[in-house]
């Protein structure tokens, strides 16, 4: 169960939970439990999953959002031509407000993925939801974003890449002993954050099962909450204390790390 050594990469955009600050401490608990087999089931910008220093011989990213899937496939596969595509992407808001009113479902994968990486990059907090301005540098500067698309796109050779309901990922995965799951579902209270109908509280539940009944091990990162305490007991749990936001908007915060 030798761990192979890799290349941190930062990842290419922000995303809401996207463990900055935490992905150290997680990675550490990550290469302390052996195992044959990585996935995770909700891999979001992969904040935890780029910056880990080792891998195994197979790694697998899922996530139930099409476009977060697409754009991981694109750079996969089409590095080059979505550079070509980025090449002509203009940074402003008639820009971001159009490409935000274009549906998805109306555009090519490679469209879909450029469309949802700038979207990502151009927009306040991360999320798409407002266009952002930042005053110290540009949110868009493809000069600047080309080099951490080649480093992604180098550091997904090899890598499998799901769009599934977290369980289904989970059942799929969990075929024998030697496998780590690393999960980063939306935290409690915040279910709603990536969209209606994704994940509900009641999917908490559904993953204490599933994670109960592993023939693998796991890592679940969530807001410490006394819900999250109680559903998860059994399992071990650390406390982690932290600051969200930035300059004096930073607020002290707990999260759990659990595992089992």
């Amino acid at each position: 169960m030798r761990l192979e050594p890799v290349r941190p990469v930062q990842p290419i955009a922000p995303w809401l939970g996207g463990k900055r600050a935490l992905s150290r401490r997680i990675g550490e608990r990550i290469a302390e439990i052996p195992h044959t087999r990585y996935v995770e089931p909700f891999v979001g910008m992969g904040g935890v999953f780029f910056r880990r220093p080792l891998r195994p011989k197979l790694e697998v990213i899922n996530d139930v959002n099409r476009d977060v899937v697409t754009l991981f496939r694109i750079l996969q596969r089409h590095y080059q031509q979505l550079l070509d595509v980025l090449k002509f992407q203009l940074y402003s808001r008639a820009d971001f407000e159009r490409l935000r009113a274009t549906p998805a479902d109306q555009l090519t994968d490679l469209e879909r993925a450029a469309r949802f990486l700038y979207i990502q990059k151009a927009s306040f907090g991360g999320m798409g939801r407002s266009f952002g301005i930042d005053y110290q540098r540009p949110r868009w500067s493809l000069s600047k974003l080309e080099p951490m698309l080649e480093a992604v796109h180098e550091r997904l050779e090899d890598v499998l890449i799901e769009c599934l309901d977290f369980g289904t990922c989970i059942e799929r995965y969990d075929s024998r002993p030697g496998t780590l799951f690393y999960c980063d579902p939306p935290y409690w209270g915040h279910t709603d954050d990536y969209g209606k109908d994704i994940f509900s509280e009641a999917d908490f539940g559904r993953l204490r099962r599933l994670l109960g009944g592993l023939q693998g091990h796991f890592i679940l990162s969530l807001n410490d909450r006394p819900e999250v305490r109680e559903m998860f007991a059994g399992f071990e749990m650390e406390e982690v204390s932290l600051h969200y936001g930035a300059g004096g908007g930073q607020r002290p915060a707990k999260e759990l790390i659990i595992s089992g």
